[in-house]
């Protein structure tokens, strides 16, 4: 569904990408992990054509990110590390609204359907500004799923979540898996990328240095015991940890 070939990405003098490959398959979640400014967000804006690499390519099912942004667009979504939302607005509005910014029919049955499956009927009518970190992030992961995208991209979806709001999360990236979505999510924490992961890019130097399964991640850490441990081994953090 993804592959990427030789992306790289400078600000001023400072080289944030030197030359990332990585492939994602069709229905996969792939974890890209990395410790902050390791440009993980670089490569997700890249990927959803906010922003032009200085060189490689990218494809999205088939379509190149830069010469083709428009159709990548509609095949897309993108969840960042800040909630899109309108606080003004009530849980349904946010949700309706989208999806007249989408062209879906019957916005708000969609809307409707949406609280429901994301367990915000109860406050659907209230204010979004009244919500929890938890609730934002579920109204705002839901707002991004309206015209039924092909590819998800969550860029630190639980970040300052408490660890109900995170398992909350979780559990809806496991239904859009269970649907067939593809999803790429970055994230700094060990335990989110073994618990939903089927393949995690370590993002280090520029570059993935280390690409596979939990077990792949271990061995190349020299058979670490955890993901943790293998994380602060392969970023050069083993002693100071």
């Amino acid at each position: 569904m993804i592959v990427v070939e030789g992306l790289s990405q400078a600000f001023g003098t400072h080289e944030v990408l030197k030359g990332l490959d990585l492939t994602v398959a069709s229905g996969s979640v792939f974890a890209l992990l990395g410790t902050n400014g390791a440009g993980k967000t670089t490569t997700v804006s890249i990927l959803t054509t906010l922003i032009k690499p200085d060189a490689g390519s990218a494809r999205i099912a088939g379509l190149d990110v830069v010469k083709q942004a428009a159709r990548v667009r509609q095949v897309i979504t993108v969840t960042g590390q800040n909630v899109a939302i309108d606080p003004v607005l009530t849980g349904l509005e946010n949700l309706a609204l989208m999806a007249r910014l989408r062209h879906v029919a019957r916005p708000r049955r969609v809307a409707a359907e949406l609280v429901e499956q994301f367990g915000l009927a109860e406050a659907a009518a209230k204010p979004a500004a009244t919500y929890s970190g938890g609730m934002k992030r579920r109204l705002d992961i839901a707002m991004s799923l309206i015209g039924q995208p092909r590819v998800v991209f969550l860029d630190e979806p639980t970040t300052g979540l408490d660890p109900a709001g995170r398992r909350s999360v979780w559990a809806f990236i496991d239904e859009l898996k269970t649907a067939g979505r593809t999803i790429v999510l970055t994230t700094q924490y060990m335990d989110e990328a073994a618990r939903l992961a089927d393949q995690i890019g370590l993002l280090h130097n520029g570059v993935i240095s280390v690409s596979g399964d939990q077990r792949a991640i271990l061995a190349a850490a020299g058979g670490a015991a955890d993901l943790e441990s293998a994380f602060l081994t392969l970023t050069g953090q083993g002693e100071a940890a």
